[in-house]
Formats: C-alpha cells, structure tokens, sequence
C-alpha cells in the first residue's frame, strides 16, 4: 500500500505580475525573447516549419553557413567550390574576400543562405596582422601612437595587385591595439577592427610613412567577420570533409550538425521583428508586414533600420527596412511596419492565409460556378452586380492575354483615330504606316490604363511619331549621299 503524500506547503499564490520566463539560454534569434515588446498575445499557431536547431539535415544544409578557417595558398573562391563539391550542393558563397597568403575567418553560405552573402559582405571585420618594419623603432610607445593615429577615417588606395579598381577611397578604422613588439626583429603584432573593405596591407604601409622606418604587412588573419568570430565553432576543411564522409557512409548526421550552423546564427546582431504565423508567406511572396500581423517588436528601432523579420519558432524570414519606429508600433492600429528587403524562407513553408475575405471568397465561388473563367476573367454568365462592383487594379495587357481580367479599362475607338499623326511623305511604306498605328494603340492602351490624361497621351504619341518621322528622313538622306558619291567615283 502507497504511503500518504506528506504536504510541504505547495500553493499557488496571488501575484500581481506573471513571473518572467527565463530566455537568456535560448538558441539564436529566440535568446532574450521575453525581452521584446508585445502587441499581441492572441494568434493561431500552425504545426507548419520548427525550430533551426531541429531541421531535417537537408534542410539544415540547406540553410546553413560554415565559419571555415580558411588555409593559406588557396584563394577564396577556391575554398568554396571545395566545399560545395563536398557537400554536393548546387551553390555557395563567402562574406568576402580573404587574399591567398591570409588566413582566419571565412563565413561560407549554403544554399538559402546565399541570399545573405550581399549583407555579411557590407558587416565589420577584426584582423591580426604581423608588421615587418624596415629600420628600429626607437620604442614600442612610438609603435602605440602610429598605431592611435591610423584611427577614423582614413584615404586608402588598393595595392598595386588587388581585384578592384585603384581609386581613391574613404575607409573607417573603428579601433587598434598593440599586442607586441620585437625590438631585435622589426615586428610589431597588432589588432585592428576596421570597416569592410579595408586594406590591412595599406594601413601597413601607412603606418611605415608616419612612423618614418617605412614598413610592409607580413602575415594577416582575420579573428572576426561580422557576427562570427574564431572563437564561435571555427572549423577546417579537413572538418568539412570527414563530417560529410563520416554522414555520407553511417547516417550519422552528429558531425555534420557541429560543422554546420543554421543561417540565423549570421542575423543575431539585428533588431528582431517576431510576425504570425498566418503572416509568413505572405512575407515570402513579397508582401509588406502589416500591424495587424505583427506578434511582438525589439526596443530601439528607428526609422529605415535593416531588421530581421522572424517567426515564433525562431526561423528567419526576411531581411526588412522599418517604416516605423518602435514607438509608433505600440501606438497605432494600421499601417505598414517594414518592407521587404530580402526573402529567406522558402515560399509556402508556411500555409497561405491570403485570399480570405469577402471579395475574395465570392470571386472563388464564382469560379467554381462557372461565372468566372478559370483566371477570374468575365465570361456571358457573368452576373451584372459582379461586373459593376468589381474592378480589377491588376489587370494591365492587352485583351486575350491569360495573365489579364476583361474589366481592365480599354481606351474607346475614336481615341485612337483622333490622334493627329505626323504627315507621311510618298516615300514612307505601307509597311511603316501600319507599324505607326500599330505604336499608337499599343502606347495609347498603356497610358490609358495607367490612368494618364488624353492629352498628355496625345503629346506623347505625336512626339513619338516626329522622332520616327526624322530619324527615317535621316535615313535616307544618308543613303541618297551614298549613291551620289558612288556615281561619280
């Protein structure tokens, strides 16, 4: 027989405030998650997509990056045809572009995650670079102050061998350190986090001129390349490889997984965005973020700020620019949040929630009747309360055309012969009189349906008309000179 349950004094008790969940261990775009601000609890959560951590391990490679310590020799674009050939994928890419002789942190996107190469190119890089100084220093303290002037903006040239063109630029140096020096030798060993698309070999020589010794750059390796650093799970080719092997011949996929990491590992720097779930694809069709689908926003934002938008799973969605600050979200009840500046997710992980309102469902019920052709277009069944009401915004074409609705407006029939046309001349074809008129109609239908004045159409055609009219009167006042000239030779 079970003995009692001794009680310990267990009890719910009133509190004013619900105690907050600890997120600070939270994976990627989820850590500090209680830490936004909510506009809303109340949404429909789908069973559709999961967490980075957790996806399939296609779909993990598939959205994945590699913090690759990149070996000396190799260029970098040799680097990442290895490895899309190891892991037989269709495309990589890298966060830019590290010389053959330099070594460290090169972040190499797979798949989807190509989509953020352009942003990681444009993110801040940390080097350790080796000086070799070509005559004594009288100290390190003097090494220090070169080092203090070579801060802020500075006027770089690429070297002489470089991939770019040799223009004078403006390139920041946030911040340089000494961490050594060598008297005897002539090095200097120097820490520098400076702005992408800083020459480190430049500032090397620059730093040889002030100083008065002259100097040139002996070793490189970048420590930081954006979000990532060496420190954060760097790994080598040779890692790549026998993880791919050790997957490809056991089904262990342990390896891998360490080797990889999901793309939100790149986007953790930004200010986060969480949308509803009825509200992704939307997002990955193009669709701007509206109030009423955003779930919960990041302190700080400010007006045309580069944004993550996310999911509640902690999927990235897109890369977004702010329309509004994080005040004026908690504010209003309409409007648009952010726009789309770059797609990440797949289309239709998510299921599509557009499409449901009132319109909408009667144009489907409408089509399915038959009332409407399969591309919502009228046909003779066509109720006439349907034809009054409705106007199609995306029908733009011409008549005839599959991707465009009957209820686009057509520009009526005496328009088109009203337009005063230019004076043919007995020599213009019957061929270019009926390419003329064909350019009219077809410049007419367009400004017409983009809801441009008569007259302005008018003044648009006549003057395409003049231009044709002279460029052929050209034409042939060049061919007359050539007959000439052969005549008489």
């Amino acid at each position: 027989m079970a003995e009692p349950i001794e009680s310990e004094g267990y009890s719910i008790k009133p509190q004013k405030h619900t105690p907050a969940l600890d997120t600070s261990e939270w994976p990627l775009l989820l850590k500090n998650y209680d830490k936004l601000h909510v506009r809303t609890g109340h949404y429909t959560p789908v069973t559709h997509g999961c967490s980075p951590l957790k996806r399939a391990i296609i779909d993990y490679i598939k959205y994945g990056i590699i913090n690759l310590d990149k070996p000396a020799n190799p260029s970098s674009h040799e680097v990442v045809a290895w490895v899309r050939r190891i892991l037989e994928v269709e495309k990589t890419g890298h966060s830019g572009t590290l010389d053959p002789k330099v070594t460290g942190c090169l972040i190499v996107c797979v798949d989807r995650a190509t989509r953020l190469v352009k942003s990681q190119q444009s993110a801040g890089k940390e080097y350790v670079c080796v000086i070799r100084f070509h005559d004594a220093l009288e100290s390190a303290k003097k090494f220090t102050q070169g080092l203090e002037t070579l801060t802020g903006a500075l006027f770089q040239r690429p070297p002489l061998i470089s991939a770019v063109k040799r223009q004078l630029r403006i390139r920041t140096v946030h911040e340089t350190k000494m961490i050594e020096f060598d008297e005897n030798r002539h090095l200097g060993l120097f820490w520098v986090s400076c702005e992408a698309g800083t020459y480190i070999r430049t500032l090397c020589v620059h730093l040889g001129l002030i100083l008065g010794v002259g100097a040139h750059m002996a070793e490189l390796r970048r420590v930081r390349s954006g979000a990532l650093s060496e420190n954060d799970d760097i790994v080598t080719m040779h890692d790549v490889l026998d993880a791919k092997w050790v997957y490809k011949n056991t089904r262990d996929e342990t390896y891998l997984r360490r080797v990889i990491r999901p793309l939100e590992s790149l986007l953790t720097t930004y200010k986060r965005i969480v949308v509803k779930d009825s509200a992704v694809n939307a997002i990955c069709y193009g669709a701007k973020l509206m109030i009423p689908g955003l779930l919960r926003y990041e302190d700080g934002i400010e007006l045309n700020e580069e944004i993550v938008l996310m999911t509640t799973k902690g999927e990235a969605i897109a890369l977004g620019i702010a329309l509004m600050t994080t005040a004026v979200m908690s504010s209003v009840d309409h409007g648009v949040v952010a726009k789309i500046k770059r797609v990440i997710m797949e289309r239709d992980t998510y299921p599509r929630a557009w499409g449901l309102g009132p319109k909408a469902m009667e144009k489907k019920k409408l089509i399915s009747e038959g009332k409407l052709d399969k591309y919502g277009r009228v046909n003779d069944n066509t109720p006439n309360s349907w034809k009054t009401s409705f106007v199609d915004l995306s029908a733009v074409g011409t008549k005839g055309d599959p991707g465009t609705s009957s209820s686009a407006t057509v520009p009526p029939a005496n328009l088109v012969t009203a337009v005063p046309t230019a004076p043919v001349t007995s020599a213009q074809s019957t061929e270019d009189q009926e390419e003329g008129t064909s350019l009219a109609k077809k410049v007419l239908f367009f400004l017409k349906t983009k809801k441009i004045s008569q007259q302005l159409s008018l003044t648009f055609y006549t003057n395409v008309e003049e231009n044709r009219r002279r460029f052929r009167y050209s034409c042939r006042r060049v061919k007359i000179k050539e007959r000439k000239e052969g005549k008489e030779g």
